[in-house]
C-alpha cells in the first residue's frame, strides 16, 4: 500500500491502491512513522491511488491533525482522476498544500 522515505527535511509516502476504511490500520502505522520522523514537511504522493472514499479522506485529516500538533505541514501530491475530484469536492485545498 505504501513506500516511505524519511529524512530530516521531508518525510514522504507514496500510496498505491485504494485508500478506504479497510486500510486504516496500515495507514495509521505509516502516519505514525511519518510524524515521528520530526521532518517539518510530510508529503503524501497519491498518484498511485485509484480510489478514495470518505474514510480515506478522514485518514488524511487525522494525519493532518497529528502533524499540525507537531508543527509539521502535510502536502498532498500528484492527485488525479477520482482522487482529485474528491479533494476538490471536499475543499482539501483549504486544509492541505496540494502540489501537482
Amino acid at each position: 500500500m505504501f513506500d516511505l522515505t524519511l529524512s530530516s527535511d521531508e518525510s514522504h509516502a507514496t500510496l498505491r491502491g485504494q485508500l478506504v476504511f479497510g486500510e486504516h490500520m496500515k495507514f495509521r502505522q505509516m502516519a505514525r512513522q511519518l510524524v515521528a520522523s520530526g521532518a517539518p514537511r510530510v508529503a503524501i504522493d497519491v498518484a498511485g491511488i485509484d480510489f478514495i472514499d470518505s474514510a480515506g479522506l478522514g485518514m488524511l485529516l487525522l494525519l493532518r491533525q497529528e502533524a499540525s500538533s507537531r508543527n509539521q505541514t502535510v502536502v498532498l501530491r500528484n492527485s488525479q482522476g477520482q482522487v482529485k475530484r474528491m479533494f476538490e469536492v471536499s475543499r482539501f485545498d483549504k486544509l492541505f498544500a496540494i502540489e501537482p
